[in-house]
């Protein structure tokens, strides 16, 4: 789901419960490694962004810190236990496309199915939507969340077909393939796909196909009023500070992002997922942390319910997650081996902790390298748009070019040009059609995002 991310005054700081699991190496040099990792972790719960934190850093079989930090339950003073739940959010996707591969290879799903053989009462306009393209994020539907008319039902518990009949009303933000843009509203439908098509609700297929496979313990599909024991308080962030998070029934995230996890049940996941072959075949994997080309050959950064653009110089297979009261990444390094999982209750964007704690392990083999570039470079310089309104401003700095995103709170990012039109920065790729004139387009690519941008 879309991540929350505000302001907040300072709080008192709360510290490290310790690690819960005992087979940790220890020694002088893993003392310091994970000190360095703690402090990471304390920094935004000592600003006042994050309540509670746990996190899991394990590559192969080397477990280097699994750790609760600062409170579950900030009005009764409860510090964050071992196995703490959280919801991960948008992490729930990879889920979701993993189960819809399952299903693929027992025969009961084609992914180049229309959606609507499975789902016959959707509305698609005509189009022909097949349903791999409601796992890479290149159906075109809208994404449900930025819809003003869910706001009046999110909180409660309708039947799902009330979200199905607003979707079906909704024009598509482009046609099937033309760009990537994150939409909730995919996700949603394929669960109801994994429902139809398995003969049992989402949430049942989960817990037998998923998690029981992979061996997660402490993971479950969340509820609005069950009690499941070591779940952590949500919180959200104002300018005032933590907040009581906001409410949304587990009716609506669904398959897109209403499963409840530990740190260490996320590793057990990428564990069974990415090394043993216990949830996929070799060639549905492939096909899960593949990227699809889009209708014009663009190769966008995402495969299906996981990104894997790199990081650090290296692979990696990854995803985040908001939901009200929560925020997670879940990152994986395949060629190392190594998983770091960071899970926040509060507003503070996890994904450069989790960053940050893989550089002390991994080093970074540093960004692309730059190429020299032929022509004016102000020739990049000028506003570019989407069809939807949003876009980029492109600059140049000190002889260099610079991109913000508005829409994503991204601004003064630089990029290093790696030729042919192409640059490439923190998170950001661009590819103008460059002809040595102004360029009319520019290829945006932000992972979730890969988006047409014309010249204003």
């Amino acid at each position: 789901m879309k991540r929350l991310l505000m302001a907040g005054l300072l709080v008192a700081t709360t510290g490290c419960t310790g690690p819960r699991n005992e087979t940790e190496a220890t020694g002088p040099e893993r003392a310091a490694l994970v000190a360095k990792i703690d402090s990471i972790i304390n920094g935004p719960i000592a600003r006042g962004k994050v309540a509670g934190a746990s996190i899991a850093v394990v590559k192969g079989r080397d477990t280097i810190a699994v750790r609760a930090f600062g409170k579950a339950n900030i009005e009764l003073d409860v510090p964050t236990p071992p196995h703490a739940g959280y919801q991960i959010g948008s992490v729930t996707k990879q889920f979701t496309a993993a189960a819809v591969l399952q299903l693929v290879e027992r025969g009961k799903i084609n992914l180049d199915d229309d959606v609507t053989k499975y789902l016959p009462g959707y509305n698609t306009g005509g189009r022909k939507i097949p349903v791999r393209r409601l796992l890479n994020h290149t159906s075109g539907i809208r994404n449900y969340t930025e819809i003003p008319a869910f706001r009046a039902f999110a909180p409660r518990r309708l039947d799902r077909d009330t979200l199905v009949a607003l979707l079906s009303k909704q024009p598509f933000d482009f046609e099937p393939g033309d760009e990537q843009r994150y939409t909730n509203s995919a996700f949603f439908l394929a669960g109801l796909i994994i429902a139809k098509a398995s003969g049992m609700p989402y949430e049942e297929y989960v817990q037998k196909h998923l998690f029981d496979q992979a061996g997660m313990k402490d993971s479950y599909y969340c509820s609005d009023s069950k009690i499941h024991t070591n779940a952590v308080t949500g919180y959200d962030i104002d300018s005032t500070g933590l907040i009581y998070k906001g409410t949304m029934s587990h009716q609506w995230p669904y398959a897109a992002g209403s499963l409840c996890s530990s740190a260490i049940d996320q590793v057990a996941w990428n564990e069974a997922l990415h090394r043993n072959g216990t949830i996929l075949g070799a060639a549905a994997y492939q096909t899960m942390i593949t990227p699809t080309a889009l209708n014009d050959g663009t190769v966008p950064g995402y495969g299906m319910g996981i990104a894997v653009r790199p990081r650090l110089g290296r692979k990696v297979l990854h995803h985040g997650g908001g939901i009200d009261g929560f925020v997670s990444e879940n990152l994986y390094f395949p060629d190392d081996s190594l998983s770091v999982v960071v899970l926040f209750s509060g507003g503070e964007n996890p994904e450069q902790y989790a960053v940050e704690i893989a550089r002390l392990i991994l080093g970074d083999r540093g960004a692309d390298q730059a190429q020299a570039m032929d022509g004016d470079i102000n020739r990049f310089a000028g506003t570019y748009v989407d069809r939807n309104g949003g876009g980029a401003e492109i600059a140049i700095v000190d002889g260099k070019v610079t991109a913000a995103v508005p829409a994503l709170g991204l601004s003064g990012l630089a990029m290093t040009y790696l030729g042919g039109g192409a640059f490439a920065g923190d998170r950001l790729r661009l590819r103008f059609a460059d002809g040595g004139q102004a360029p009319a387009t520019v290829r945006m690519d932000l992972e979730y995002y890969n988006l047409l941008l014309t010249r204003k």
